[in-house]
């Protein structure tokens, strides 16, 4: 018989011993209520502890000019099938806060002429969370052989690189779409068609502490393929 690594890693996933696996016949342990989130002493603690802020709490300081770059240059180093750099990165700035609120108010407007104050002071007070705002675009190269769906995966990739890169340095993002992101007027604000928005990641200090939120179960989004669809653990 001819034992082949196929062989050993069947056996060793076998029925019989999955019982081993860590997630089989429980859920994951929850993090307690007093856990360190971002926690910056290991590259694998900040992973593990990773957690986003809401973008209407995040105050100032946030990164200075020489920290963002850095953030950015980060955000760029992920996986890129054919070195498309499928993504842009529209940096906006405090000075223009006034116009992409009016922007933003201006292309609502426009979608929805009987808009009340409530709605038009909800699009002005999005485009003002946080000191620092980087707006993240799809720009699709269409022309390559490389399928868009892989771009786009790309795009997701380089969104969340920046947020671990914004909260390795201390800080706290938040990756927000809503209706502005689906909206082709604010679109056209920082790009063009083919271009859409993948995100606003909003990045700054965090004004109360953060709070966990449920993770998911890991029995039900890890399972150990057989030979056919697997459905979990």
């Amino acid at each position: 018989m001819i034992v082949t690594a196929e062989t050993v890693i069947g056996n060793a996933w076998s029925v019989a011993n999955r019982s081993q696996w860590p997630f089989a016949g429980r859920r994951e342990a929850a993090n307690g209520p007093h856990m360190t989130f971002n926690d910056r002493s290991t590259p694998l603690s900040l992973l593990t502890t990773r957690r986003s802020a809401k973008a209407r709490d995040l105050i100032a300081p946030g990164p200075d000019a020489g920290e963002l770059e850095r953030i950015l240059q980060i955000a760029a180093r992920t996986p890129d099938h054919g070195k498309l750099a499928p993504w842009r990165f529209v940096v906006v700035p405090a000075d223009q806060r006034d116009a992409l609120a009016a922007g933003i108010i201006d292309a609502y407007r426009a979608e929805k002429p009987a808009a009340g104050r409530l709605e038009i002071e909800a699009m002005d007070q999005f485009a003002r969370q946080a000191p620092t705002l980087v707006v993240v675009l799809a720009s699709p190269k269409v022309e390559s052989h490389i399928p868009l769906w892989e771009q786009e995966l790309s795009v997701g990739a380089a969104t969340m690189n920046l947020e671990h890169a914004a909260h390795a340095m201390g800080y706290a993002a938040c990756w927000l779409t809503g209706w502005a992101a689906f909206s082709d007027r604010v679109r056209d604000l920082f790009g063009a068609s083919p271009e859409r928005i993948a995100g606003f990641v909003f990045i700054g200090t965090p004004a109360k502490p953060l709070e966990e939120r449920p993770r998911p179960d890991m029995r039900k989004t890890v399972s150990i393929w057989a030979g056919s669809a697997s459905k979990g653990i």
